[in-house]
C-alpha cells in the first residue's frame, strides 16, 4: 500500500510538472525531415518516448517528450510505467508518439521501435467499446473521461491511424502481423458504424455530432461544465472527411455525408470575423467578433441539439448567446469559432460527382451494364448498377464488374430476376462487408441480416467473383445467401467464418468451381443445391454443413467431385449435421482430408433426426473417407442407388428430353 502510495504521489507530481502544452514536440514529430530520425539527437528523444509508454501500451497526454530528462525523473517514469491510468487518445497522445516511432524505424529498422508501435496499437485495439467507439481514457477513468470522444478529433486520430494501417498504405512503416490487421479491420469497421449510429437526429432529419457521446446510450453527452450536449461545428469536419475517404462507401455513408453538408450549409455563419487583441508581449488578451461582410465563412463551436442556435459558456455551466458575455479566461483560452467544415464543403462537390447516386448517369446499354471504381463504367458501385436495371426483363441483364474491393452490402431483389453478376476475374473482383450477428443486433433472427450478397431473385447468376464477409471469427457472419430458383454461382470464393454460404429456400441453386472456406455450419440451409468441382475448406474443427431440407424434397445438398481441405490444426471436423430434422446431404466421388472424423456426420444433439436425416456417401476418397467407421445411421450408397445423383436429376426441370436446362446458360 505505501509503495502505491509513493507510486501514486509521484504521478500526480510529474502530471503537474510536465502537463504543458508545447508545440515544439508536436513539430519534431510532423516538421522534420526524414533523415532526421536517424540521428543521434532522434534517438534520445525516442529514448524518452519509450519510457513515458505504460505498460497497457497509451501514453499520456501533453508531454514535452523532447525535453531531457534526469536520471532521478527517468526513475520516476520505469516507476510510472505499471499504472495505466493516464494513458489517453485525447488531445492527440499516443497516436503522435506511434507516428514518431514509425519514423524512427524507417530510418534505424531497430526492432525495439517496432515492438513499442504494435503495443500501442494494441492498446488502441484494446481501448476500443463493443459499440466501435473510444473512451478518452482508458484504462477507464470515472467522469465524462469514459464518454465516446470525438472532442479535439481523438477518435478521428484513431480511425485515420487504422485507415493507414488496414490499407497499407505506407504511411506507417511498420505493418502488423496477419491476425493484428484482422483485428484493425474490424475495428476500423465497427468505428465508422458507431459514427453513424451517434449522428445526431433532428426532429427526424440527420445533422452532426458532438464533442462527445454517451458510451451507452450513443446520445450527446456533457465533459467539462462549458462543454454542454451540443452539435459540434469542429469536430464533425474531421468525421465527415472519415466518412468521405471511404472507397466505395454503402448507402448510409453517403446519406451521412449528404446530410452532414446539408447541415454544415445551413449552419455556417457569414459577415463576422473574429479578431484577436494581444498585449505588448504577444498574448491575447481579448478575442472579439466583429461585422465584416467579406468574411469566410466560420461555424459555432457549440450549437444547440434542437434549433443549431450558437452558444457560449463559461466555468459555470450557465449558456450564453455571445462570446463577449462569458469572462476572459475562457474568452480567450478556448476555441468557440472555427472554419474546419470549409474543408469539407470544398471537397463535397467531387465526392457527390463520384459517388451520389442521384448524380448518375444512365448506362449506355441498359442489358450490358459495366461497374467500375475509377469512373470508366457505367456506374462505380454494384448497388447502383442493379437499382438502375430494369424490373422484371424478358432477357438477361448482365452486370459486368470490374477488378476492385467492392464494399457493399447488395440485395438482388425478386424483381432483379434474369441478372448475372459477372466479374473481370475471381481473384480481383471483390465484393465484402463486415455485419455479423451481435452488430445487427435485431434478436435471435440477426443472422439472416449479416449477408454480404443476397439473392432473392430466380435466374440470376454470379461468376467470377469473391464474396466475402470481413467481419472475422466473430460468430454468425453470412457471406452469401441465395433465397430463390434457379441461381448458378460459378468460379466464385465464398469467404467467411461461421455461416459463410446460406443456401435455402425451396428452390435449386448449382454451385460449380467455387472456393468456399468457413468454420462452423458454414454451408447451411433448405435448398435443393448441386456442388460441382468445388474446393470446401475447414477453417476450425467444426461442421461443414448444416442442411434444413423440407419433408418433401427429394434431394438437399449433393457434393460431386469436390475436394475438402482444412487449415493446419484442424483434425476433427464432420461432414455435417442437421439443422432440422429431415436434413440431407449426399457426397460422392469427393476427396475427403484427413481433418474428416472418422465417424462423419453428427446427430446435434438430435436422436430423433438419425431416423429423418438422410446422409450418405459414395465413391469417395482421401483419408477422410472411413465408411466402415461411419455413423450407423448414415448410408453409404450402392451404385445404383448413386445414378440418380446426376445434375439433371438433381436440377433439371427436363427429365425426360434434351431440352436445354437452366444451368446450362453459363
Amino acid at each position: 500500500m505505501k509503495t502505491y502510495l509513493v507510486i501514486l504521489i509521484a504521478l500526480i507530481t510529474f502530471n503537474v510538472q510536465s502537463q504543458v502544452h508545447d508545440k515544439s514536440w508536436r513539430h519534431i514529430i510532423y516538421g522534420k525531415e526524414a533523415s532526421w530520425f536517424a540521428t543521434d539527437e532522434a534517438k534520445e528523444i525516442a529514448e524518452n518516448v519509450l519510457l513515458y509508454q505504460r505498460d497497457i501500451g497509451g501514453w499520456p497526454k501533453n508531454i514535452q517528450m523532447h525535453k531531457p530528462l534526469s536520471e532521478k525523473e527517468k526513475q520516476e517514469l520505469l516507476n510510472l510505467k505499471s499504472v495505466g491510468d493516464n494513458a489517453t487518445i485525447d488531445n492527440g497522445a499516443t497516436i503522435q508518439e506511434m507516428l514518431f516511432l514509425s519514423k524512427m524505424f524507417r530510418q534505424t529498422q531497430d526492432e525495439t521501435y517496432k515492438a513499442a508501435f504494435l503495443k500501442g496499437l494494441g492498446y488502441i485495439l484494446e481501448a476500443q467499446y463493443d459499440n466501435g467507439g473510444w473512451p478518452q481514457f482508458y484504462p477507464l477513468k470515472k467522469g465524462y473521461y469514459t464518454h465516446i470522444t470525438y472532442n479535439d478529433d481523438a477518435m478521428y486520430n484513431v480511425m485515420k491511424l487504422l485507415s493507414e494501417l488496414k490499407l497499407n498504405t505506407g504511411f506507417y512503416s511498420i505493418t502488423p502481423e496477419k491476425s493484428q490487421l484482422e483485428k484493425v479491420n474490424l475495428a476500423y469497421h465497427k468505428g465508422i458504424d458507431c459514427i453513424l449510429k451517434t449522428q445526431y437526429k433532428q426532429n427526424g432529419v440527420l445533422t452532426s455530432w458532438c464533442a462527445q457521446h454517451d458510451e451507452n446510450t450513443l446520445q450527446p453527452a456533457k465533459a467539462r461544465a462549458y462543454e454542454l450536449p451540443s452539435l459540434s461545428g469542429a469536430e464533425s469536419a474531421n468525421v465527415v472527411l472519415l466518412l468521405m475517404s471511404v472507397e466505395n462507401p454503402s448507402n448510409e455513408i453517403i446519406n451521412a455525408v449528404n446530410s452532414a453538408v446539408n447541415w454544415f450549409e445551413k449552419t455556417k455563419i457569414t459577415g463576422l470575423r473574429k479578431d484577436r487583441v494581444y498585449d505588448d508581449v504577444g498574448k491575447i488578451v481579448d478575442k472579439r467578433m466583429v461585422p465584416d461582410e467579406k468574411a469566410p465563412a466560420i461555424w459555432a463551436r457549440f450549437m444547440e441539439l434542437d434549433d443549431n442556435t450558437p452558444f457560449f459558456c463559461d466555468r459555470d455551466g450557465i449558456k450564453k448567446s455571445t462570446l463577449a458575455e462569458i469572462g476572459e479566461e475562457r474568452r480567450n483560452g478556448y476555441a468557440w469559432y472555427t472554419n474546419k467544415p470549409q474543408a469539407v464543403l470544398d471537397q463535397y462537390p467531387e465526392w457527390k460527382k463520384k459517388y451520389d447516386l442521384q448524380s448518375q448517369k444512365s448506362p449506355k446499354n441498359p442489358m450490358k451494364i459495366v461497374v467500375a471504381q475509377d469512373g470508366s463504367g457505367d456506374y462505380t458501385s454494384i448497388v447502383e448498377a442493379i437499382n438502375n436495371t430494369k424490373a422484371f426483363p424478358y432477357e438477361r441483364i448482365t452486370i459486368f464488374i470490374k477488378n476492385g474491393v467492392y464494399k457493399e452490402k447488395i440485395k438482388i431483389y425478386e424483381w432483379n430476376e434474369n441478372l448475372a453478376l459477372v466479374g473481370e476475374s475471381k481473384e480481383q473482383t471483390i465484393i465484402t462487408y463486415d455485419d455479423y450477428f451481435n452488430k445487427i443486433g435485431l434478436g435471435r433472427n440477426s443472422t439472416f441480416h449479416t449477408y454480404t450478397l443476397l439473392v432473392e431473385a430466380n435466374n440470376v447468376i454470379l461468376k467470377n467473383l469473391t464474396i466475402e464477409n470481413s467481419s472475422g471469427e466473430v460468430g454468425q457472419a453470412v457471406a452469401l445467401s441465395v433465397f430463390s430458383d434457379e441461381v448458378v454461382v460459378a468460379n466464385c470464393n465464398l469467404l467467411g467464418n461461421q455461416d459463410t454460404l446460406y443456401a435455402s429456400g425451396k428452390g435449386k441453386q448449382y454451385f460449380k468451381d467455387c472456393y468456399i472456406e468457413g468454420t462452423t455450419d458454414f454451408i447451411f440451409g433448405s435448398a435443393t443445391a448441386f456442388f460441382e468441382n468445388c474446393h470446401i475448406h475447414s477453417k476450425k474443427n467444426s461442421y461443414v454443413t448444416a442442411a434444413s431440407t423440407p419433408q418433401d424434397a427429394a434431394f438437399g445438398y449433393v457434393f460431386k467431385n469436390c475436394k475438402l481441405t482444412a487449415s493446419e490444426d484442424v483434425d476433427e471436423v464432420y461432414l455435417g449435421r442437421p439443422w432440422r430434422l429431415y436434413a440431407q446431404t449426399v457426397f460422392i466421388d469427393c476427396e475427403l482430408g484427413e481433418h474428416i472424423l472418422p465417424i462423419g456426420w453428427h446427430n446435434w444433439s438430435k436422436p430423433e433426426a438419425e431416423k429423418t436425416a438422410f446422409y450418405a456417401e459414395y465413391s469417395n476418397k482421401g483419408k477422410g473417407f472411413q465408411p466402415k467407421e461411419r455413423v450407423d445411421w448414415s448410408h453409404q450408397l450402392s451404385k445404383k442407388e448413386a445414378k440418380k445423383y446426376t445434375l439433371k436429376n438433381v436440377l433439371g426441370n427436363h427429365k425426360d428430353s434434351s431440352e436445354k436446362e437452366w444451368y446450362e446458360a453459363l
